[in-house]
């Protein structure tokens, strides 16, 4: 106990033991000592000796102390000395070194001589990344930290966290490549923010912030692990601007999430965090006695919203997010912070600028900021209060950088807004009683200031950026030198100035108002030849540029020197020729003379050269240092650029080359004209070639049409055969049941049946004769159909053989038509003859049948009479129709012809139809062979019955009736 007195400051007698002797045996202790209680203060008082003799306990303890942590997880409190011994010797704050002295040397002598502040600081830095490297050397040693923190032990988790933010903070890149490779290790680190215990949340915000910086894989995993949810809900429960010093820390860690991370900040406008920034700006009608933390807040949360519309950002990414800040309504709560009284003004700056970025390249948020009025009585536009700030020598040079990137950012892409700048210079346009933005701009062009020239400058040529209709309307714009004089153009005022050598001229020999005013030319009469000429038309400006380009000046001098030679290429590249005197041959030959091409290009190129021209390059916001350094704005440079290659060019080629290039020109356009030409009759022939697929397409349906049409009629040519078929079965079965029936009367002597069966067998005649006349009227309809289908068909090469067919087909419709008629007369025929047998077979009865049933016969005969006559009328009716048909197949022979398919379709139905004729022809023989045998059957029975003599008789007088009517037809 002596040993520990003496070590935790107890007097003991004898001499004192040095501090490196010390320190050995409290690490022999700690390796030796099988007591957890002898460990615990040995590791004690290595933590009390661990600032004073940081380089003797880093050196010797620090393999023991990280095997403590190994092997005595279960007591919290040496684990805790142990990480705030380690957290000692690797941090390198002022605060923590601020009772550090210089090492002992090894005979434990003092050296009372204190070292200057810088030199332990920087001493205390080495020895920091020393320990650092040591303790990092074994990535296990980090995942041992990382397995601490899951500790909920305050006197274990709080020095875990401090120590791993000192590692981060002295070998950044290896302790998060260690990090991001360990398993759940960024989430462990997430759940700091969780803990209920501020202190230790307050420190892993500290820590994050260490982890996050320039790493985007850990920004990501960061990010996803609900970091922007828990970070805006801290700031909202510390008082948003209001809070302290932890919402700074909370925006510090947002920023390094979102600064250059594309993925991160599209999460968090996916995730509507956007709408929660908005409260953030609400600020009260007294903005007096803002304390440093709001302002520092305030500040950090204007930075957020730049990160999130940066023009560094993807062009896309960033109109997102801007349309996002108008449609919530941060843009509008920005303008009220930016119109209103009391802000700091820095805050007021920063806000100038955020609304810039806002605003930039979005027309929807560019409309609304020239909307804003100030409040003021009279009631002013925004951008008309903020130049007047601009223009105004007393504001501090940092506001107005802010407002002049703001009006640039207004005008960027924008033309409406270039427009209305613009027209308040125009005559008929402006206002005596009130102030605009083009007086204001002319005003700070003219002013004794220098900067004020230079910001009216560069801000009038972003109001002509990429504009040919406004530089053409600024060329209106007339101004009143001095009373009785009368007014010059705009134009030539700016010229007067760098020209002449008045009081104005004298003003204008800074050079950074020349500069402006340089600037500002050139921007105006580039890619305008009306401008161009407006410019040469003035006699003294080319001999003034020439003069200025060859002399040889001081090396302020020569900026404006390669300004002046740009503006004079501009001359020559956008020349019409139109004036005679400055023609571009004219000009070339000016030059060659008077300055000597390789010398034009060499000042041209001083432009480039200069150390200001690269900072202006980066980025458009206008950055400066001081205002001596406000020389380049960034679209100047980009057109610098895309001129001065073009430039060179321009003034080395010679006429022929000129003439040439005007030459091939010409041959290009010709051959574009051409290869329009060809691209119209190509884009005509594809019309065509599509009206003709649409065609194509409706015949080809319509043929598919036609084909359903054939194949339904072929089906119902099958059924009609089928039906046919099924008579002919059942005409054979009836035939064979009427001989079975009069076998039976024969046998049972039965006449009465007999003539009973002879009624249903008439009545079955009638019957298949209406079928078959329902047949006939299919056929002919289907006849009728094909001969229509043929006149709808194409015209063939050879019209006299179409005709000799048609006439072969007449010839055979008409030979059908006769023996169709022939068959009528057989079945005529027949009927009377089964009339006749009725009635014989009646009038030779026995007497048995009454007077009743004699009537009922009687008319029944008539109403077959009746039958054949309608029949009769029906066939007159069948010829005048085939009188139409003929009249019809002659029309058809002098407008259409037929196709040599459907000629073979329909000399297959005829040949069909013959074989139908023939089955009808041997139906009608089976029929008359039925009706003999009952005459013989009658005969056999005893009754009488006409000879057939007398029956061909009758049918030859029927005949030549029929044969009469038809010649009358």
């Amino acid at each position: 106990m002596n040993f520990f007195r003496g070590v935790m400051g107890g007097q003991a007698a004898g001499p004192q033991p040095s501090g490196a002797e010390t320190i050995q045996k409290l690490c022999d202790r700690v390796a030796s000592s099988t007591l957890l209680e002898d460990r615990r203060d040995a590791v004690r008082a290595l933590k009390s000796l661990s600032k004073k003799y940081r380089m003797e306990v880093g050196t010797q303890a620090m393999e023991h102390l990280i095997n403590i942590l190994q092997t005595d997880r279960s007591d919290s409190e040496i684990l805790g000395y142990a990480l705030d011994t380690l957290y000692n010797l690797i941090c390198n704050d002022e605060e923590e070194e601020q009772d550090a002295v210089t090492p002992i040397p090894a005979s434990g002598k003092h050296k009372n001589v204190s070292m200057p502040d810088e030199a332990m600081q920087k001493q205390s830095d080495d020895l920091g990344a020393q320990f650092t490297e040591q303790f990092i050397q074994d990535p296990e040693h980090i995942t041992l930290i990382l397995s601490l923190l899951e500790e909920f032990d305050f006197h274990v988790r709080w020095p875990g966290v401090k120590l791993l933010t000192a590692l981060l903070k002295n070998q950044g890149v290896q302790v998060q490549g260690i990090i991001l490779v360990s398993p759940m290790g960024v989430s462990r680190l997430m759940d700091l923010l969780a803990d209920s215990r501020e202190v230790i949340r307050n420190d892993g915000l500290l820590l994050l912030q260490q982890l996050t910086k320039s790493n985007a894989a850990i920004q990501k995993i960061v990010a996803f692990e609900s970091a922007f949810e828990r970070l805006l809900d801290i700031i909202t429960e510390e008082g948003s601007s209001d809070g302290g010093i932890v919402v700074e820390d909370c925006l510090l860690l947002l920023l390094n999430l979102l600064k250059n991370n594309s993925s991160n900040q599209n999460f968090f406008k996916e995730g509507s965090y956007i709408q929660r920034m908005k409260p953030w700006f609400e600020v009260g009608d007294d903005n007096s006695g803002w304390s440093a933390q709001k302002v520092t807040n305030l500040h950090l949360m204007l930075q957020l919203v730049r990160v999130m519309v940066s023009p560094v950002n993807s062009p896309g990414a960033s109109a997102s997010c801007q349309k996002s800040m108008y449609q919530c309504g941060l843009l509008q709560q920005l303008c009220t912070i930016l119109m209103a009284t009391g802000v700091p003004a820095d805050i007021l700056t920063e806000t100038i600028n955020t609304v810039s970025e806002v605003i930039r390249g979005s027309q929807v948020n560019q409309d609304y900021f020239a909307s804003v009025n100030a409040p003021s009585n009279p009631p002013r536009p925004a951008i008309v209060v903020l130049l007047m700030s601009m223009v105004n020598e007393r504001q501090p040079f940092v506001l107005r950088c802010a407002v002049l990137y703001c009006f640039q950012c207004f005008l960027y892409k924008n033309q409406k807004g270039q427009g209305e700048i613009v027209a308040t210079l125009l005559p008929s346009t402006i206002d005596a009683n009130s102030i605009s933005a083009g007086q204001l701009l002319c005003g700070g062009l003219f002013s004794a200031d220098s900067l004020s020239n230079w910001c009216a400058s560069v801000a009038l040529a972003h109001a002509l950026q990429d504009n040919l209709t406004q530089k053409e309307q600024l060329l209106r714009v007339q101004l009143a030198t001095s009373l009785g004089k009368p007014p010059v153009s705009l134009l030539q005022q700016c010229t007067n100035i760098l020209s002449q050598g008045d009081k104005i001229a004298r003003r204008g020999s800074k050079v950074q108002t020349r500069v402006g005013l340089l600037m500002l030319l050139c921007t105006w009469i580039n890619n305008c030849p009306i401008a161009v000429t407006h410019f040469l038309h003035n006699q003294e400006n080319v001999p003034f540029l020439t003069a200025q380009i060859s002399e040889n000046l001081g090396e302020d001098e020569r900026l404006v020197q390669g300004l002046c030679a740009l503006l004079l290429g501009i001359c020559i590249f956008y020349n019409d020729n139109s004036l005679e005197n400055y023609t571009k041959d004219k000009l070339k030959q000016l030059i060659e003379k008077r300055i000597g091409k390789e010398n034009f290009v060499e000042k041209l190129g001083f432009i480039t050269k200069h150390e200001l021209y690269s900072r202006a390059a980066q980025k458009p916001q206008p950055v400066f240092l001081s205002p001596e350094q406000m020389l380049f704005d960034h679209e100047f440079t980009k057109l610098v650029k895309e001129l001065e290659g073009v430039i060179t060019k321009a003034v080395h080629k010679s006429s022929e080359d000129e003439k040439k290039e005007e030459d091939v020109k010409k041959t290009l356009e010709q051959h574009d004209n051409i290869v329009m030409r060809y691209k119209d009759l190509i884009r005509e022939q594809d019309a065509q070639i599509q009206e003709l697929k649409e065609q194509v397409g409706t015949m080809t349906s319509q043929s598919e049409q036609m084909q359903t049409t054939v194949t339904q009629q072929l089906s119902q040519i099958q059924q009609h055969k089928d039906q046919y078929n099924v008579i002919k079965l059942k005409l054979g079965k009836d035939s064979q049941s009427q001989a079975n029936s009069q076998a039976d009367s024969q046998v049972n002597g039965l006449q009465t049946e007999e003539l009973s069966q002879l009624r249903e067998d008439l009545e079955e005649l009638r019957q298949q004769h209406t079928l078959l006349q329902t047949q006939l009227s299919d056929k002919d309809a289907l006849i009728n159909t094909l001969r229509s289908e043929t006149a709808e068909g194409s015209a063939a090469s050879d019209n006299t053989e179409m005709l000799k067919e048609l006439d072969a087909l007449r010839s055979q419709v008409h030979s059908q038509a006769t023996e169709i008629d022939q068959m009528k007369a057989e079945r005529q025929e027949l009927l009377r003859k089964a009339e006749a047998v009725s009635s014989e077979a009646v009038s030779s009865g026995d007497g048995s049948l009454d007077a009743a049933k004699m009537a009922e016969i009687e008319s029944r005969l008539a109403a077959q009479t009746s039958e054949t006559e309608r029949l009769k009328e029906e066939s007159k009716s069948l010829s005048k129709s085939r009188v139409d048909l003929d009249q019809q197949l002659a029309a058809a022979t002098s407008t259409a012809a037929i196709l040599q398919t459907e000629k073979a379709l329909l000399q297959t139905e005829v040949q069909e139809s013959k074989k139908e004729q023939d089955d009808l022809l041997m139906l009608l023989a089976d029929q008359d062979q039925k009706i003999h045998s009952l005459k013989q059957r009658l005969k056999a029975l005893g009754e009488p019955v006409d000879d057939e003599d007398d029956l061909d008789a009758r049918d030859q007088t029927d005949d030549d009736e029929e044969d009469d009517d038809e010649d009358e037809d």
